[in-house]
């Protein structure tokens, strides 16, 4: 038997792995037959789940069994732990079980301990929007994967453009590969940004707006990103990311240390940044990025009980510029 266990609040990411994995082990001849997805919503979800697993394959291929939505690693009774630990060691080698989540494993459960001597658990989460190493490392590998060729700018400036929105990614660069057709010139920056719908880059305006302040102008960028449609939780992603990195390089700023240091703590590629960093955060006081914080942490939580949106987003903008004043 091969397991697997995807976790991770990044539903598109999983879609992709899945997909990817189901095509892997499944003969397109006798996949209808040998592939079963199931809702874990039921009480007896995971032994249908195990049931199937047990089952050989028909005709050629393995059989590729996915129980999406579980929560055997966040709760699971005696009694199923124990069908588990029956059910596991005789699952025949042409079984693929693939169980998905969007929390965590609790490591502290037996079921998840058993879960994971059994087979391999990768973890599919948002990269921080401030990670820009990793994501001009995502950017990049998706890009090999599609074919597409970028220059090494091309994908800091792709990476820069999409944040850590894997679907948009995966959207842009079948947009730019079907623009480069069967070119062998990899794509360059300024190709990248007359394609690219860069919501990344608008929000980080936003953020510029209000550290400087700028109440009127914060509003109308706000007002431009709604119209766009775009989410408010990944605005508020954008501006939490930002102002992580500022309230990060003028603490170190204050203790006194260099460029380079400030860099390996944020995970930079390129130490050159924080000299632009420096210049942002010169008329920023340490206090008052340090409370802007928790106003960022109000505002999701609020749109995660479901807040209306847009006023409860142009309160909070209101609330942080102001701050900066």
């Amino acid at each position: 038997m091969q397991f697997y266990l995807f976790w991770g609040e990044d539903d598109f990411a999983i879609a992709q792995a899945v997909t990817k994995l189901r095509q892997t082990v499944l003969d397109p001849n006798w996949a209808s037959f040998n592939y079963d997805k199931i809702i874990a919503d039921r009480p007896d979800a995971v032994i249908e789940g195990l049931d199937r697993a047990l089952t050989p394959p028909f005709g050629s291929g393995s059989r590729f069994v996915w129980l999406t939505n579980t929560t055997l690693t966040q709760q699971c009774s005696p009694e199923l732990l124990a069908q588990l630990e029956r059910t596991l060691p005789v699952i025949p080698p042409t079984t693929v079980l693939l169980l998905t989540s969007v929390k965590k494993p609790d490591s502290r459960l037996k079921s998840t301990k058993l879960l994971n001597k059994s087979g391999e658990f990768r973890e599919f989460s948002p990269i921080p929007p401030w990670n820009d190493k990793e994501l001009a490392q995502r950017a990049r590998q998706v890009a090999g994967e599609m074919n597409v060729k970028l220059t090494a700018t091309a994908i800091e400036l792709l990476a820069e453009s999409i944040g850590s929105d894997t679907r948009q990614l995966y959207s842009e660069l079948e947009k730019l590969r079907l623009f480069a057709g069967n070119r062998s010139q990899p794509l360059n920056p300024e190709e990248v940004a007359a394609l690219v719908h860069c919501h990344a880059q608008n929000t980080f305006q936003l953020a510029d707006a209000i550290r400087e302040g700028n109440t009127g102008g914060a509003l109308e960028l706000l007002a431009g990103l709604a119209a766009k449609n775009e989410p408010g939780l990944r605005i508020v992603a954008g501006l939490t990311g930002k102002f992580r990195i500022w309230l990060w390089v003028k603490a170190m700023i204050q203790a006194g240390e260099g460029d380079d240091k400030i860099a390996r703590s944020l995970d930079l590629g390129n130490p050159k940044r924080i000299y632009y960093f420096r210049q942002e955060v010169k008329n920023a006081s340490l206090e008052k990025l340090q409370k802007s914080l928790p106003l960022l942490l109000e505002l999701e939580a609020s749109l995660k009980r479901g807040r209306e949106e847009i006023s409860t987003l142009q309160t909070k903008v209101i609330e942080l510029s102001s701050l900066f004043r």
